[in-house]
């Protein structure tokens, strides 16, 4: 596996310079929302200083805007795994798209439907869904968690999904403890009884490479703004269904692919730093990877050589984390603390404290420049499953950009509370 330098990834995240009391600033708040790398930034600058312009004229300056937008879809699809460019939608974010998309899809059912969500889900991979059925008088079954591991409970699942089921809603991993879900042997299971499949990939776009085309899902959402980017959501959606699903959208709108999904006018600027941000991830893979001879590596095997030393470095950095909390006798970690199932979660810990609530913890954390996450983080289904409502629980989360050095400053606070 080829070297990561954290330090040059470092240089080129403004915000990380950052500090609370003359020491640097320890952002393990990754799972609410990214930080963004200089290239991002300038993006979006240069859109509004050189071609700012609503979508379809003729002049320079939207034939410009077009083409960043044309190239952001191109990027995208390669980000998720598909080589067609128009299933890619853009929007105002996950859940926005996740809400128009359940609209749709609760015109093709029937009372006698079912649909399937889980237990381990953010909320908006959930409640589209209730509410969907609940308009088409449908039935919506919940799969089970483990509460030992955090874990999904297949066999649940597999009792539930029936001839009946339309939809699966479930996540490629957990927001709130790093699960990651076995989603082809979902997609699987559950096109072998006629139902379709939506994906949630917020939590995972960061940390592994996406590829809708192997998992052969039918729908998938994800959030750039957790992968690097700005506020901007984004929609996969087989050609099939994004042809014929009754979108809701003005009349004078296209009904051409992507445009039938992407109402009104979009946030141009957010989406050339989406572009950007794609490509700080390309330009990662083929500094780690490079090509010996010829023309740079493609953005797709680019991505691909990205997420595997990402994931490399950041399981690092999770197993010095669990390490480290399984000596404290304070603490409670929530979800996989199994080393042998590492490759099962992503480096994003709960935690529970025996000595402080969940919010006094992460006050105090915050008081020494370490910013965690407190609560539930909308992943209510699960706090509600393991009985930690309304305090839920302490989240830390790693990107790349995190080091070995911060975690052992967590730590080292962590051991003080003793």
């Amino acid at each position: 596996m080829p070297s990561f330098d954290v330090s040059r990834v470092r240089q080129q995240f403004p915000a990380l310079g950052r500090t609370v009391s003359g020491e640097p600033a320890v952002y393990f708040d990754g799972p609410a929302g990214s930080q963004v790398p200089q290239g991002v930034i300038d993006a979006i600058y240069r859109y509004f200083t050189e071609c700012n312009a609503n979508h379809g004229g003729v002049f320079a300056t939207s034939r410009q805007s077009d083409g960043i937008l044309d190239e952001a879809h191109r990027a995208v699809a390669d980000l998720v795994g598909t080589k067609d460019a128009d299933l890619v939608a853009f929007g105002a974010n996950m859940t926005t798209l996740t809400l128009a998309l359940s609209r749709a899809l609760s015109k093709t059912w029937q009372p006698a439907d079912e649909v399937i969500v889980s237990r381990l889900d953010h909320d908006a991979n959930v409640t589209p869904w209730v509410l969907a059925a609940r308009d088409a008088g449908a039935t919506v079954h919940h799969i089970a968690v483990r509460e030992s591991d955090c874990t999904l409970d297949l066999e649940d699942f597999k009792a539930k999904l029936s001839s009946k089921t339309k939809l699966v809603a479930v996540g490629c991993a957990s927001n709130a403890v790093g699960t990651v879900n076995p989603v082809a042997e979902i997609t699987k299971l559950a096109h072998a009884v006629g139902a379709q499949v939506f994906l949630d990939a917020v939590h995972y776009a960061p940390h592994a490479a996406i590829d809708v085309t192997a998992w052969d899902c039918d729908y998938l959402a994800c959030s750039a703004y957790k992968f690097f980017g700005p506020h901007v959501g984004v929609l996969y959606c087989k050609r099939q269904w994004m042809e014929s699903l009754p979108v809701y959208k003005l009349r004078p709108a296209t009904d051409e692919l992507p445009g039938r999904w992407e109402t009104g006018t979009q946030n141009h600027e957010g989406i050339a730093g989406v572009l950007a941000a794609v490509e700080y991830l390309a330009a990662l893979g083929r500094e780690v990877s490079p090509a010996p001879i010829g023309p740079p590596m493609a953005r797709r095997p680019a991505l691909l050589a990205a997420y595997a030393v990402i994931a490399e470095y950041e399981r690092k950095l999770v197993t010095q984390l669990l390490d480290g909390l399984a000596k404290l006798k304070s603490v409670r970690v929530w979800g996989i603390t199994d080393r042998a199932k590492f490759d099962q979660r992503l480096p994003t810990v709960s935690i529970t404290h025996a000595k402080l609530a969940p919010q006094k913890l992460a006050e105090h954390l915050a008081d020494e420049g370490v910013f965690v996450w407190s609560g539930n983080y909308y992943a209510l289904p699960l706090t509600q499953a393991l009985g930690r409502e309304p305090e839920g629980m302490v989240r830390i989360g790693f990107l790349h950009y995190n080091t070995e050095e911060e975690v052992d400053r967590l730590l080292s606070l962590l051991e003080d509370l003793e």
